[in-house]
């Protein structure tokens, strides 16, 4: 078979130049985290550049409080990621409301759940919009009885795999601290541990503070931002982080910089200079492997799919003769070539039935916006073109752009086999998992039609030398 290396889009040979990025091609952490910060705002039904914003609000509030520079550069992460366990608690918000999971965490945002009335309102709003009274009427006592528990359910798991994802992806513990403790409120009355006042990390503090700032002034301006802040003033938020707030909100570059369309710059000088991080490889490794938890979180029906899609790539990529560095630019364009799904409800991944043609459209948005978003990072910009095609096919008939034939590199052909193997192995909403063999006779139908021929023959020849019973 061709060398991979052969086969591969042009752009991504450069990659393949060493196994270290040379000196003058080192990236900052803080570069690649913010670009991967807009998959986050995807999970979270929030407009493109949220972590970002929030970012540029708290760092000005750690400012602005003289805080060390070790805890302001903690705070930074903290800010950028502090969504990173949201898609965790996806499907469960779509259980609980059977409703669009994106738009109900998106409406939630806006509302101060220590108030009864406005939460009242809130569940009326969005529970089961489209079910019948009688359903409905079922899940708003399901809801009155349990809703609290079932608060702290869905924040418990989201900031406790947030943690989690953020110390693999190698943060120290005041950032994981920062992301797990994000909802606490200044007079206890917040989740999931009901932490109070000093004893909440002051990164989650500011960062909460940070975060409704945002989403109000997107919303309606600076006013309303400021005028919610205050008002949550001692239940909500630290006074003295208010004070501070009021202090950097007075100035006209806080709120102007927030419509910069070069704010991910500016945002990159807040980190204090002398702690800037740089990756390296394994660390370059370690963040695809953690957004690719992210991933696979969003959906019960895809825990652990991009890590298999990755390993079956790598599979079919030997039987092409990769070389070290060939198998680990394709290794995490396995991990991450679904980070579009982010932006795709629960209500469509995990519908049971036939999607309708509004769904339909929907699904078929996810690889360009895998594309958008690796197309942002330049160590995954190489890859961005081959996630924005894995569900093209040789005839034509694929998504997004229809590309044909010879249209398709070697490389997404690869990708495409491993995508569609696991799905077709994997139990999905519409289908229980089939055998190996079972898959293998499925897409042989489709041989040179939808799957390159070579690269069936490389799947099936790596499940044979794996044990697996192709036949």
């Amino acid at each position: 078979m061709t060398p991979i290396s052969s086969l591969l889009p042009a752009a991504s040979l450069d990659a393949f130049a060493d196994e270290q990025y040379p000196i003058g091609h080192r990236m900052a952490l803080s570069e690649v985290i913010g670009a991967l910060s807009y998959a986050l705002d995807l999970t979270e039904g929030l407009p493109a550049g949220h972590c970002i914003r929030v970012c540029w609000i708290g760092m000005n509030i750690g400012t602005q409080i003289g805080l060390p520079v070790q805890t302001l550069s903690d705070l930074y992460y903290t800010l950028l990621l502090k969504d990173i366990g949201c898609s965790s608690n996806a499907a469960r918000v779509c259980e609980l409301y059977d409703s669009d999971d994106l738009a109900v965490k998106s409406r939630f945002r806006q509302i101060d759940t220590q108030s009864i009335s406005q939460l009242t309102r809130f569940v009326v709003a969005n529970l089961a919009p489209n079910a019948p009274l009688r359903k409905r009427v079922g899940k708003l006592v399901h809801l009155a009885i349990h809703g609290r528990e079932l608060s702290r359910e869905l924040i418990t798991s989201r900031c406790e795999r947030g943690a989690g994802i953020a110390a693999r992806i190698g943060f120290a513990m005041p950032v994981a601290d920062g992301i797990r403790r994000l909802d606490e409120h200044w007079n206890g009355g917040g989740n999931p541990g009901g932490a109070a006042g000093t004893d909440i990390p002051i990164e989650s503090r500011i960062a909460l503070l940070a975060q409704v700032a945002e989403v109000f002034h997107a919303i309606s301006g600076p006013k309303e931002a400021l005028e919610q802040v205050k008002r949550r003033s001692g239940t909500w938020f630290d006074p003295s982080l208010v004070q501070a707030f009021e202090c950097v909100a007075a100035t006209s570059d806080l709120w102007n910089m927030l419509k910069d369309s070069n704010l991910d710059m500016h945002v990159r000088t807040l980190e204090p200079q002398h702690l800037i991080q740089y990756v390296d490889e394994p660390q370059i490794d370690q963040i695809a492997q953690g957004f690719a938890d992210v991933i696979d979180s969003k959906s019960p029906y895809t825990n652990g799919h991009s890590h298999r899609v990755a390993d079956y790539a790598l599979a079919i990529g030997r039987q092409f003769g990769m070389n070290p560095a060939e198998a680990r630019w394709l290794n995490r364009l396995g991990l991450l070539h679904d980070i579009g799904k982010l932006g795709v409800s629960n209500s469509i991944l995990d519908k049971p039935g036939k999607l309708d043609d509004q769904e339909w459209a929907r699904v078929r948005l996810h690889p360009v916006f895998s594309e958008q978003i690796l197309n942002r990072v330049s160590v995954f910009s190489s890859m961005s073109f081959s996630a924005g095609s894995h569900h093209e096919r040789l005839d034509g008939k694929g998504y997004p752009r229809g590309l044909k034939g010879a249209e398709i590199p070697q490389v997404v052909r690869i990708l495409t086999t491993a995508d569609v193997f696991d799905a077709l192995t994997s139990d999905r909403p519409y289908h229980p998992g089939r055998s190996v063999a079972e898959a293998l006779a499925i897409m042989e139908k489709d041989r040179g039609v939808a799957f390159d021929p070579d690269c069936l023959d490389a799947l099936k020849s790596s499940q044979e030398k794996s044990g697996s019973q192709a036949a």
